[in-house]
């Protein structure tokens, strides 16, 4: 059956529970596993990938280039901390296509070199900060390889782009089935169309109205993922990812990154289970 590994990105954990007495990294791979998450996600640092065996954690790492001449040093890197699965933010807003396609080709084959799988995550101020962007990105790559490209999904940033309203996110997201079933990483970071990160709660516990709207995007993307049959036999790797308030994505008057990162994990779990049931 499919198997979905539910992913602590480390930097939700950054200054917990304070910049002052913040955990040290093993704290952190600690209460992730406690919390029912599988792996870690994050840039490669030394002992990251000897506390995650410690703990029985998968670890799934992080690139952030535009540079080929960079590339076999930054797979290395997170290869040695034990990641297989790595998540790529290519280039800049202004890469052009031809040029982000070149990069692209040049990373796939530096990963296949070295026995590692790179996907190119959506993300504001990269190569694929936009739809368009995104697709003509895909569709090139397509072109010259005959295969479909390999995504991190995070729609909060299209979502952003477009301006979306709740009734309309997956209509107007899921409009590329066929690289969603290619995808195996997810940062299921909840969003609105003004906002790439929304609260989880509210503060007291409860789920905000936003939260539950952006859940119900979540099942169709993970009905959509599931609808593949070459997907049936698959691993997924799920990432609540919500960012800390030293990044700007959270704000200092709205519950912690963390814990409500802890909730989402559990309500992205509910979704799956109801799917597979």
């Amino acid at each position: 059956m499919s198997r979905l590994h539910h992913i602590a990105a480390l930097w939700s954990i950054n200054h917990y529970p304070s910049e002052q007495a913040e955990w040290s990294l093993e704290d952190k791979i600690v209460d992730a596993k406690k919390a029912g998450f599988t792996g870690v996600a994050g840039s490669p640092r030394p002992g990251l990938g000897e506390l995650a065996k410690k703990h029985g954690m998968t670890v799934i790492g992080y690139v952030y280039s535009g540079k080929a001449s960079e590339f076999s040093e930054a797979i290395k890197a997170n290869k040695d901390e034990g990641a297989h699965h790595i998540n790529v933010q290519l280039a800049k807003d202004d890469t052009p296509t031809p040029e982000a396609l070149g990069l692209t080709l040049l990373i796939m084959q530096e990963g296949r070199r070295q026995g590692v799988e790179p996907s190119i995550e959506i993300h504001r101020d990269t190569c694929t900060e936009t739809p368009e962007k995104t697709y003509a990105l895909a569709d090139a790559y397509q072109k010259v390889t005959g295969e479909l490209f390999p995504i991190t999904w995070d729609f909060s940033h299209l979502a952003v782009v477009k301006h979306l309203r709740p009734d309309n996110y997956a209509e107007r997201l899921i409009v590329r089935p066929d690289l969603i079933q290619r995808a195996q990483q997810f940062h299921f970071r909840p969003f609105n169309g003004h906002h790439c990160q929304v609260p989880v709660t509210d503060g007291r516990g409860n789920l905000t109205q936003e939260v539950k709207e952006y859940l119900v995007f979540v099942e169709a993307v993970l009905r959509c993922w599931l609808s593949a049959k070459q997907n049936a036999d698959r691993d997924i790797f799920a990432v609540p990812e919500m960012g800390p308030v030293m990044s700007g994505y959270n704000l200092t008057t709205l519950p912690n990154s963390w814990e409500d990162a802890k909730v989402l994990r559990v309500e992205t779990d509910k979704i799956w289970k109801k799917l597979t049931a």
